[in-house]
């Protein structure tokens, strides 16, 4: 049937356990800035983060041209709104950090500190993070530098408003109590992240400056969930007193026209699964600016928004997003899948992701309620996705089905290759009929468990 049983799995692991160990060996574990970029399958790849996730029209064409020049054209905003560019070569990093400084783009050094994509211009903002950023960047300016602080260290500024970060992970999280007050918490999202510091601005800093010491001290790699909660006790002694609070359950979708208070609006557009080529996103930008847009603000999501466009010009944009490869739809079901450069693009992948994304789009619509992420991973390293999730990866002989994982875990099953669209089917089916009144995809999809996702790609 071209689908192996778990036994049979046990068998072969023994034979491949070399490579997902070397998978793991190569996984992602430094963020690749330009001091520092990435060896990947298709050469070459450097993550960015403007200063503030802002660039004008004109920067943003630049870069996209500089991608082109220097790497294979393609761009990529990842889920939490950084821009990567692939297919650089050793020889070719240098002009492109050339040709951003002559764009006057600023990408500071040091850990990224991220901030909402309407910072500024969001009414219903609590505080403007700018500030604080601008104070954590000046103040702690040696902290951040340090060579013993984790390369992916993250610090989000959370200053409230239509498209608060409560759901973003990170180490250290400050948020706007007030416009002068804010909370200091570590390791987790707005909802799980431990309390340790409350005050003015000042205290803020100075909790977040102690917190890199901390960290500092415990060794180059050691993040957030690494502190003692003894040792952490001892430098916020007033910790436990400190309520936590209330994240926002709901946060603005990111595509499509969101009009904001006193007649600002924005238009927040997507790159289909995260992933443009430079001359897709020029050709929008063009139109954008002609249109009246002033700049653009990357956004968690894997998307972007434009400011400045007037209202009876967004249809037009909206329209010509489709044709350049973009979203400005709320609620698409491709929002649900995470796919990696894939084969053609990177050479390390074994299949298409994109092409294979389409096709279970059209073949399983129901699969993706927004109960679950499909996540497909061309090969083990599983660069488009971090966390567990339903996942495809390539392999050379097909395809490893993870249930709920990583894509370098041991498989739940393995597909041939010619089989996949068959088990995408049956799985859907099976997941159809099982379903419980009211059920989501993700919560029938763990009752059914490896046993009966086995069954069903096996029935007939």
């Amino acid at each position: 049937m071209g689908i192996e049983t778990a036994k049979a799995i046990d068998r072969r692991d023994a034979t491949d356990g070399h490579d997902r160990a070397a998978a793991k060996k190569h996984a992602r574990g430094a963020c690749p800035a330009l001091a520092a970029p990435m060896p990947t399958g298709d050469g070459l790849l450097v993550r960015l983060r403007p200063a503030g996730g802002a660039l004008t029209l004109s920067q943003f064409s630049a870069l996209a041209r500089s991608a082109a020049a220097h790497g294979n054209g393609i761009l990529e905003i990842t889920a939490r709104g950084n821009l990567q560019i692939r297919g650089l070569r050793a020889e070719t990093v240098g002009p492109l950090a050339s040709d951003i400084h002559a764009a006057g783009i600023t990408v500071p050094d040091g850990p990224a500190i991220e901030i909402s994509p309407l910072h500024g211009i969001d009414p219903e903002e609590v505080s403007d993070p700018t500030a604080m950023e601008l104070a954590l960047r000046s103040k702690l300016q040696e902290l951040l530098a340090s060579p013993r602080l984790a390369p992916k260290l993250s610090i989000v500024i959370d200053g409230g408003g239509t498209f608060g970060l409560s759901a973003l992970s990170a180490d250290i999280r400050v948020v706007a109590l007030s416009q002068a007050h804010w909370l200091v918490a570590i390791n987790g999202d707005g909802a799980t992240a431990t309390p340790v510091a409350a005050g003015p601005a000042e205290a803020a800093v100075s909790a977040v400056g102690e917190i890199l010491v901390l960290l500092a001290t415990l060794g180059q790699g050691s993040r957030a969930r690494d502190i003692d909660p003894v040792l952490l006790q001892t430098h916020f002694p007033a910790m436990a007193a400190i309520r936590p609070i209330q994240p926002c359950s709901a946060r603005m979708p990111l595509p499509g026209l969101h009009r904001l208070a006193y007649g600002k609006a924005v238009l927040g557009v997507r790159p289909e699964f995260g992933q443009t080529r430079a001359s897709g996103l020029t050709a929008l930008l063009d139109l954008a600016k002609a249109s009246g847009a002033t700049a653009i603000r990357l956004a968690p999501g894997r998307g972007f928004f434009f400011l400045g466009l007037a209202a009876e010009r967004v249809p037009a944009i909206e329209a010509a997003a489709a044709q350049y490869g973009f979203s400005a739809q709320a609620g698409e079901k491709a929002e649900h899948i995470a796919a990696c450069a894939g084969a053609g693009a990177c050479g390390s992948a074994f299949y298409e992701t994109r092409t294979l994304a389409r096709r279970i789009l059209a073949a399983a619509p129901d699969l993706f309620d927004g109960s679950l992420t499909l996540h497909l991973s061309g090969c083990a390293k599983g660069c488009a996705h971090a966390r567990p999730a339903l996942t495809l990866t390539g392999t050379a002989e097909g395809y490893d089905l993870i249930l709920n994982g990583l894509a370098m875990d041991r498989p739940d099953e393995r597909i041939a290759g010619g089989r996949i669209d068959f088990a995408i089917e049956r799985l859907a089916r099976s997941i159809e009929d099982n379903r419980g009144a009211g059920e989501s995809t993700a919560a029938c999809l763990t009752r059914l468990g490896a046993t009966g996702v086995s069954k069903a790609l096996r029935q007939e």
